[in-house]
């Protein structure tokens, strides 16, 4: 994975307002590459502090890292057993957003 695609996940992450969500399949259609999201996931699991990585989940409304949790709740998304309530109403979809 090179540095162009995790700097064009970063971008698009940083745009995700506070208390919605987004996915890592939207994020890798949005950088132009739709059968990456397994890159995606990889790329924000070492990626820099301002990126808010916990606003990135599954398409199934699932997170991927139960530590997220909180900080997900501390911007009022409910999660319940891993999953987001609401999901769709607060999936914020780069190809629409933008």
């Amino acid at each position: 994975m090179d540095a162009i695609f995790k700097q064009q996940v970063y971008e698009v992450a940083k745009l995700i307002p506070k208390g919605r969500v987004s996915t890592y399949g939207a994020i890798a259609k949005a950088v132009g590459y739709p059968n990456h999201s397994r890159h995606v996931g990889k790329a924000m699991g070492g990626c820099p502090e301002d990126v808010p990585a916990h606003r990135v989940i599954s398409s199934s409304g699932t997170l991927s890292v139960p530590e997220f949790q909180k900080r997900l709740e501390e911007e009022g998304i409910t999660v319940e057993n891993l999953r987001i309530k609401g999901f769709k109403k607060l999936f914020w979809d780069p190809m629409n957003e933008l």
